[in-house]
């Protein structure tokens, strides 16, 4: 009997992990995606691999065929175990893994569909961080991007003023707020996406997004 192969996907760039399992290919991606979400914390680096063990047992890893992984930016920890068990499993299962900033994720929810911001050309997101600055970065459709929406400027710090504003005051700009569920469904969206291109996913150039150096400030 054949083994019906499964993408993963793996969110914890908030203080929620969040989880999803979904048969891959063109009709698992019209198939319902399992979701789950744990409010973890500062209990990710112990509660990791039971969570994601929950959803998907460790004896059934061998399934997961491709991966993806949301690289923040996010809390250091968090973000950083999260990558590093998305890399160490498709290094061992010699698999795709692709890694996505959370903001872009965010933003597919914004502008795609019936979205609030769709059909905006340009538009910002932000992530306020008290005594440094602004996260922001911009967003927009684009036709050759995978899922058509591309991010036209990556997440930097902007440390004056605060708050901080787009210098053309006809882009959108609205924070970037984590959605754990929606968001690894979006995930899973652009996994299906990268397997029906059949990207190749190296697993080395995935590393967490730092906009800030986690020891600035020490």
């Amino acid at each position: 009997m054949s083994v019906e192969p499964l993408l993963l996907a793996l969110h914890s760039s908030s203080e929620t992990l969040a989880v999803g399992v979904q048969p891959l290919g063109v009709a698992g991606g019209l198939q319902p995606a399992r979701l789950a979400s744990f409010p973890l914390g500062r209990r990710l680096s112990n509660e990791l691999l039971p969570c994601v063990e929950q959803l998907l047992p460790a004896e059934c890893w061998q399934q997961v065929s491709r991966l993806v992984v949301a690289t923040g930016p996010g809390g250091f920890t968090g973000t950083r175990l999260t990558v590093v068990l998305a890399r160490t499993l498709a290094q061992q299962l010699a698999i795709p893994l692709h890694g996505f900033s959370s903001p872009l994720l965010i933003a597919r929810r914004l502008a795609l569909g019936d979205g609030p911001l769709a059909g905006v050309p340009r538009f910002w997101l932000t992530q306020e961080l008290p005594r440094r600055g602004t996260v922001a970065g911009a967003y927009g459709p684009q036709p050759d991007a995978l899922g058509g929406l591309a991010e036209l400027q990556a997440p930097r710090l902007f440390r004056e003023p605060q708050p901080w504003l787009p210098a053309n005051p006809s882009e959108p700009c609205r924070p970037a707020l984590v959605e754990p569920e929606a968001d690894v469904a979006q995930l899973l969206a652009l996994g299906q996406l990268a397997a029906a291109v059949h990207l190749p996913g190296p697993w080395g150039p995935v590393l967490p997004l730092y906009p800030t150096s986690p020891v600035e400030g020490l």
